[in-house]
C-alpha cells in the first residue's frame, strides 16, 4: 500500500497551523513502515500534485472550518469530501479540491482519500497552537493512527528519552 500523511496549514496563525502539527507529532512519535511518507505540505496548493498522484490511500490533516466548536475533530472519506467541498470553502478547502480535481483529469486521483480536520479556534498571528486546539491534536493523531490500522498498517511508537 502507497500512502501519503499530508499535514496542510500555515504555522504562522496559530490553529491554522494545527495539520502540520499533527504530522510533526506523528513523525516525532511513531516509526512508521516504508509504504507509509508523511508530509509537511504548508500552504501549498497545486505544487502537491506529484506527491498525492497515484497513492492507494492519502490521510489530510488540516484545520477545516465547520459549523462545530473550536477543538471538534471531523472525519471525512471519500464521497463525504466532495459534499463537503461543496458548502464549505476555505483557502485549504478550495486549494485541496483544485488538486484532486486535476488528478482525477488525469485518472491519477489517489484510491482513498481521508480527511481529519479540526476546527480551529484562533487565527491570529502565532506560533503556537490554542490549549483548546492542542488537546484536541492528540485526538486528530489517534484517529489518524486508527485509519492506518484499518488499512492493515502498523505503528510503533518511539522510544523516548527519560
Amino acid at each position: 500500500m502507497n500512502v501519503l500523511v499530508l499535514g496542510l496549514g500555515n504555522i504562522l496563525l496559530s490553529d491554522e497551523g494545527v495539520g502540520v502539527r499533527i504530522v510533526e507529532a506523528l513523525d516525532d512519535r511513531y516509526a512508521l513502515p516504508e509504504s507509509v511518507e508523511t508530509l509537511d505540505g504548508g500552504t501549498s496548493g497545486m505544487d502537491l500534485l506529484d506527491q498525492i498522484a497515484g497513492r492507494d490511500l492519502l490521510i489530510v490533516a488540516d484545520a477545516l472550518r465547520a459549523d462545530a466548536a473550536p477543538g471538534t475533530v471531523i472525519r471525512l472519506a471519500d464521497e463525504e469530501i466532495k459534499a463537503f467541498f461543496r458548502t464549505r470553502m476555505s483557502p485549504h478547502q478550495i486549494g485541496l479540491a483544485d488538486v484532486l480535481a486535476s488528478l482525477r483529469l488525469s485518472d491519477e486521483d489517489p484510491r482513498r482519500i481521508v480527511i481529519i480536520g479540526v476546527v480551529p479556534q484562533s487565527l491570529d498571528l502565532g506560533l503556537e497552537l490554542t490549549a483548546t486546539i492542542a488537546a484536541a491534536l492528540e485526538t486528530a493523531l489517534t484517529m489518524i493512527l486508527d485509519e492506518l490500522k484499518r488499512n492493515g498498517i502498523g505503528t510503533v511508537p518511539r522510544k523516548r528519552a527519560m
